[in-house]
């Protein structure tokens, strides 16, 4: 299930984005924006695409796609990997089997394009959904969301980096 925004960093949201608005809204035209339409940037009517694969994330054995590269000192012994910092290459496939097709790779590669998602994904949850913010490419302009349900979980790797094959289901407009 989606994750709601606890009250007061609603509230801090609502208040910091509102007096922006305003001063935008209020503001006297100025040298450095302008209003654009869509077509000047050559953009089209907006597409959507449903994107369906399987997302590997090996710690463990020969041949690891995630690495820990950085961790702050004070966490050292945190169960949840607060501070944590971790490099990854992780397989896009099209089944759960890592031996299926490979469609892309979790640095955000799709024929030079990405897309930005951003979101808590907690492995153990049933089904996580996460927003997508942004992208490159062919997802210039992206917005949508990402659905993620883990497939398998090898629960004897290192906490918060575990073995682990998540099915995602995204769903996206861009043009």
């Amino acid at each position: 299930m989606a994750r709601t925004l606890s009250k007061p960093t609603c509230t801090f949201l609502i208040l910091f984005t509102v007096p922006f608005s305003l001063i935008l809204a209020t503001s006297e035209p100025n040298p450095f924006d302008k209003t654009l339409s869509p077509s000047s940037l050559g953009l089209k009517e907006a597409t959507l695409t449903h994107l369906h694969f399987y997302f590997h994330d090996t710690v463990t054995g020969q041949n690891p796609t995630a690495f820990r590269i950085a961790q702050a000192r004070i966490t050292n012994k945190s169960a949840t990997g607060f501070g944590a910092l971790v490099m990854i290459d992780e397989p896009l496939t099209v089944g759960p089997e890592l031996s299926s097709k490979l469609v892309g790779r979790a640095q955000g590669k799709y024929n030079g394009s990405t897309l930005s998602v951003l979101g808590r994904n907690t492995i153990l949850s049933t089904v996580r959904e996460l927003p997508i913010v942004g992208g490159t490419g062919l997802f210039r302009f992206a917005r949508g969301y990402a659905l993620a349900r883990t497939y398998s979980f090898d629960p004897t790797a290192p906490v918060m980096l575990g073995n682990a094959v998540v099915e995602y289901n995204v769903y996206v407009f861009h043009y």
